[in-house]
């Protein structure tokens, strides 16, 4: 938030509420219904985690809610001031990385999959899936992260709009990294399928349980939802800040945070 009003801390006659970066006040209920919702859903993955010991999974999991939680926070504070360097800066900062989170568990799933139902189906080892997409999701999230601390603390526009370009970097590759795991992963069911009267007595029942098919389409959702984001936030940043769909609280509660 930077320009002719780089002295605004408080709504007033000249530094009026439309004249902030998204031109409204972020609405509180929905920001503490996306509270409630991350708050509990991080202690449900953290239970979860903690009885099942998937700590890698659970770790994800929780750190993505919990950003969620923070950015949201945010959020409710700039209800209170539309002006205030403290609720942008948490909001912009967490509400870009947490999601990156959820695609690295979303990664995490490919190779017990891969391991659940035979390797032979795969063109990559099932580690190959963590360390590469998580690598990518690491990397995604440097730039993300890194972007987001530079446009949030920045002091002229030039510094801002930088930041910016390096958040936008961050999310373009986590869009690029999804795609190809989408491909990766849509071809080895695809060979799955195809091979399906030689599979396992085992892979089998797994395949035919309730709980498996709901786990599928739970993951499914996660990463239409996940990709559906990424690509509302590269529509978002790409007009620069202050731009119509930045500006546009409508759109962001149904593809940010629904």
């Amino acid at each position: 938030m930077v320009g002719v009003y780089d002295d605004c801390t408080e709504v007033t006659a000249f530094c009026t509420v439309e004249a902030t970066t998204y031109a409204y006040r972020p609405d509180l209920a929905a920001n503490i219904f996306f509270i409630a919702v991350f708050g509990i859903c991080l202690g449900i993955q953290f239970i979860q985690g903690i009885k099942w010991h998937t700590w890698t999974y659970m770790i994800a999991m929780t750190f993505g809610c919990l950003g969620e939680v923070i950015g949201y926070i945010g959020r409710v504070i700039m209800n209170n001031n539309p002006w205030s360097d403290v609720g942008f800066e948490m909001q912009i900062c967490c509400l870009i990385i947490a999601p990156a989170f959820f695609a690295a568990a979303i990664y995490l799933t490919l190779k017990h999959l891969v391991l659940t139902f035979g390797q032979e189906y795969s063109r990559l080892r099932a580690e190959w899936y963590t360390w590469i997409f998580i690598g990518c999701d690491l990397f995604s999230l440097i730039l993300q992260g890194a972007g987001g601390g530079i446009a949030a603390s920045a002091s002229s526009q030039s510094t801002s709009d930088a930041g910016s370009h390096i958040m936008l970097a961050g999310i373009i590759w986590q869009v690029v990294t999804l795609i190809v795991f989408a491909a990766l992963a849509a071809d080895y069911f695809f060979r799955v399928y195809r091979s399906r009267s030689t599979q396992t007595a085992s892979a089998i029942a797994i395949s035919h349980t309730i709980t498996f098919k709901l786990f599928f389409a739970g993951l499914v959702l996660a990463f239409l939802t996940v990709a559906t984001r990424c690509i509302y936030r590269i529509a978002e940043l790409a007009g620069g800040w202050g731009n119509n769909i930045m500006q546009n609280e409508i759109e962001f509660i149904v593809l940010e945070g629904v």
